[in-house]
Order: structure tokens, then sequence, then C-alpha cells
């Protein structure tokens, strides 16, 4: 059954076979029905080779590092997990329980597929932790171009911020929504940090989301000028923004209320399940003028400390999950791009071209906040945002002197 999915002889041969079955309790915050989809690629190749998927499914984003810690505290741990924090997997390793994969993947030449921005995700204290997935742009805009063209604009011809804003007086003219957002914490925390990489540069950001905070940037031209841009976004969100979840906000986009959004690629699932094709449909480009893109990589990780048995299963999962057709398979239906360059071309459409195109420039990779930051400093950053993005009387001041104090509190 595992040659029907025509995965890579080299994977195969990790593999093995599956002599004893096991189950295999799986992790993860994924419900949007691109995700689930996607899910169902690995949970189809996993159970072809003879072994069982069980789902612990959780809300997103609802601190899902604390509620991953207390099974594995609780002596109930799941066997695989979608977890990006380093901090997750240094306390695992503390307790014993940590699974390093550098082995497994050198020995079948995996690592030297992935993207320099895949490899510093997936390590973690010189140790490749994680089995990287699928590879997110945070910051990407996918506009309908049926609505572009009824407005007469070209998002793919703007070359700063300042053309994108101008060409929004055209778009609310026409009877559109110039740019759809979702105002909750986290999605106002993901656009923040896309916008800190692509206005502020890769200096200026990994002085803010590293594990190293650098206080002088806190209080900073850059910040300032974060903020400033910020306050633009706030200012043209359409009154159904308040609290819409990401992928109703991508709706209203397929559905031509709106031009564009500006979030993770991951908004490419929604368009694909409703039947839209890129480049004919929609449109996908890297925020205009873009001086740093983070990245996103979504990885599992695996339970360590147990049976040679489970182990072994858990191996296997990392073999599928790591296999390029699987993910290209995947991708295609995640709306990611493969975290392997060797994935099948054919299988690629344009967006995942884009973004390949982007990433072969390491200079302007900075990695996703939540695979480098220390989790509560990430929490006090969305709430700041959130809380000047909630209140437009907030000034600048006052939030900067809210992240010093939180910086204070939690850093110093």
């Amino acid at each position: 059954m595992l040659n029907k999915l025509k995965l890579g002889t080299a994977v195969l041969a990790l593999m093995g076979s599956a002599a004893q079955a096991e189950k295999l309790v799986i992790y993860h915050n994924w419900s949007s029905p691109a995700e689930v989809g996607a899910l169902g690629v690995l949970k189809t190749a996993l159970e072809a080779g003879g072994d069982e998927w069980t789902d612990i499914a959780i809300p997103h984003d609802t601190g899902s590092n604390v509620s991953l810690m207390s099974l594995v505290t609780g002596g109930t741990p799941p066997n695989v997990f979608l977890e990006a924090s380093p901090g997750f997997y240094r306390d695992l390793t503390g307790l014993g329980m940590g699974l390093p994969l550098t082995k497994m993947f050198t020995d079948a030449g995996i690592t030297a597929h992935f993207p320099e921005a895949v490899v510093k995700s997936i390590t973690v204290d010189g140790e490749i932790m994680k089995i990287p997935t699928a590879i997110h742009i945070d910051g990407m805009i996918y506009y309908n171009l049926e609505v572009a063209k009824a407005a007469g604009v070209d998002p793919a011809a703007w070359k700063t911020f300042d053309e994108m804003f101008a060409d929004f007086e055209k778009v609310k003219a026409a009877g559109y929504i110039p740019i759809a957002i979702g105002a909750q914490a986290w999605q106002i925390g993901y656009l923040t940090h896309a916008l800190a990489a692509a206005l502020e540069g890769p200096e200026f950001y990994n002085k803010i989301y590293s594990e190293t905070v650098d206080p002088a940037a806190l209080d900073s031209a850059e910040m300032r000028d974060l903020l400033t841009w910020l306050r633009k976004f706030q200012s043209v969100a359409d009154p159904g923004s308040v609290n819409r979840d990401w992928n109703v906000t991508t709706n209203t986009v397929i559905t031509g209320q709106a031009l564009m959004q500006l979030h993770g690629d991951w908004m490419k699932g929604e368009w694909r399940a409703a039947g839209k094709e890129a480049g004919k449909d929609f449109g996908c480009v890297t925020p205009p003028g873009a001086k740093a893109l983070s990245v996103t990589v979504d990885s599992w990780g695996l339970l360590g400390g147990q049976s040679e048995e489970k182990t072994a299963a858990e191996m296997r999962f990392a073999a599928i999950v790591a296999d390029p057709v699987v993910q290209a398979d995947f991708a295609a239906i995640k709306g990611s791009t493969p975290t392997r360059l060797d994935a099948p071309q054919d299988k690629l459409d344009i967006c995942s071209h884009n973004v390949l195109e982007a990433l072969a420039n390491p200079a302007i990779q900075v990695q996703n906040p939540n695979s480098m930051v220390d989790a509560d400093w990430m929490s006090s950053l969305w709430d700041v945002y959130f809380a000047y993005w909630s209140d437009p009387t907030m000034t600048a001041d006052a939030a900067i002197a809210k992240m010093v104090e939180n910086y204070d509190t939690i850093l110093n």
C-alpha cells in the first residue's frame, strides 16, 4: 500500500516495515477545512503502513504549549505533536523525553534538501528536533483578480506600502473593502511581525523577535514607524473585522467583498477549497518593497523515552512527513509550500513558486517568532499590539511604555 503513495526510496528504506503496528496519538491545533484536509494526507500514509492515528485536536492559538506540557507532565503525553517553540523542546529534553532527529535526517540525506530558513527553524541547541511539514510566509498578499480589475488596481505593481494605500482609495470608490483583516489578538500579532520584517528589515526584527531581546529597539524610530503603520492598517479595517476568524476573513476576499488580505499564505488552502485557481481567480505577492519576510515552518515533534516499538512508529511518521511527494500533496491542500526543494515541481502552483523564489535569498529570511521567542514575551507583545489596535486613542508612547514595562518584568 505504501508503494501506491509513491514514497521516495530513501524514505521507504528509513521506514522499514511496521512489524508491530502502533497507535500514535497526534496532537495538533488545526481545524479549518484546508488544515484538516492536509492532515488527511499524512493520516492516509501512516495508516497505509499499518499504524493507527488517534487525534487530539485543540482550538487554534489557545496556549497550546501549556496544554501540551500539561499532558506530558500529567502522564498522558501524545506521541506526535505540532509545536514550534524551542523552549518546549528544551523542557522536554530536560525531562528525558526529547527525541533528536539529526542522525535520521542526515543518514537519509534529507537535511540537504531544506532551505536555510527551515534548517534554522527545526534546530534546537545544535540538534534537529522537529519534522518540518510546510513553509509559509506570514505576510503574503492574496488578492481577488476580479475585484482588482473592477477597481483598476494591480497589486503586483505596488513597490511600496504608500502606493498600496494610495490605491485603496480607488478600491473604496469602486465599492469594495480594500483589505480584509481579522481583528483577533493573534492575527494582529502576526500582521505586526510581518510588517516589522517588511518595513523595518531583519536587523530591527531580530532585536525584537529573538531569544535575546534588545530593549533599546523598543523605544526606537523603527518601532514608532511600525506602530504608525499598524494604526494605518487599523484605520482601514472594515466594521466586520472585530473578532473575525482568519478563514472567514479570507472568504470575504474569495467572495469578492474585499480586494485583498495580508496574512499567512495558508490563505491559499481556503481559495483552493473554494475551487479557485492561482493566477486565474487570485493573485499572490510578497509585501511591496519588503526588506525581509517572516517564515513559518509548521513542524512536528516526537516524544522520546518510550518503548522501542513506539519510537520506531514515530520514526515511520517522520519519514512519511519528510517525503518530497507527500510534502507536495500536503502543500496542495494546506495552501503551503513544501519544505523540501526537491518536491515535484509539477505539483506546485504559481504561489508556491513565488515563495520558493523569495526564499532563494537567505539574507531576507527571518524566523516566525514562535520558533525563537520566549512564550511570555511573545504573549505580552500580542497584548500590547492588540490593545493599541483596539483603542485608536492609545498613543505610540503608551504602547512603547507598556512594552518596556513588560520587558523589565519578563526578561530583565
